[in-house]
């Protein structure tokens, strides 16, 4: 490495070569007393030269085995890969599906919630008193005798129930219900 004190020692001991070796061993010994100079670097005296070098005629020679092993290569990445995939894919479901079922679980307590309070609000609107109440407010009466109709027991042909006026001098059956011919 080459320091601008090296350069300046090499320079002076140089111009001095030439006037005597004991005059300059003279001026080294009172120069190397003297405070103003510097000490040498270490390594100080390796200079490093980099050189260009042009590569574009050089051509590449192709090797007929590297194409085999670079098939060979790829071909152990992808069994690897596979087998990695094989092992990793089975964890993998389980978690998307243990996600997939907390979701659910979820999902169905908001349905029974929703479920619960729509029960509520049911019963709320069938309860008895709130029924009397409106029919209060509606002006509506309790159904006469001769307005309700009993259904009849289970028939013989597997009727459960069939919606008939009781039979009576002015009503029949069929003429309440004509059929459809």
């Amino acid at each position: 490495m080459a320091t601008l004190a090296t350069y300046i020692r090499d320079m002076s001991a140089a111009s001095r070569s030439g006037r005597g070796t004991a005059l300059a061993a003279r001026e080294l010994e009172e120069a190397a007393g003297h405070s103003g100079m510097l000490r040498a670097f270490p390594n100080d005296a390796i200079y490093f030269y980099s050189k260009k070098i042009d590569n574009s005629r050089v051509v590449r020679q192709a090797d007929p085995e590297a194409r085999g092993e670079c098939w060979s290569a790829v071909g152990a990445a992808a069994v690897l890969l596979m087998l990695g995939a094989s092992i990793i894919a089975p964890h993998v479901g389980s978690v998307l599906a243990g996600y997939k079922l907390e979701a659910l679980k979820q999902e169905r307590q908001s349905l029974m919630n929703q479920k619960r309070d729509l029960e509520v609000k049911e019963a709320g609107l069938l309860s008895p008193e709130r029924l009397n109440d409106l029919a209060r407010v509606r002006s509506l009466a309790s159904p006469g005798s001769d307005q309700v109709i009993h259904l009849d027991t289970p028939a013989v042909d597997g009727n459960f129930a069939r919606n008939q006026a009781p039979a009576g001098p002015d009503r029949t059956p069929s003429a309440q219900f004509p059929s459809a011919q």
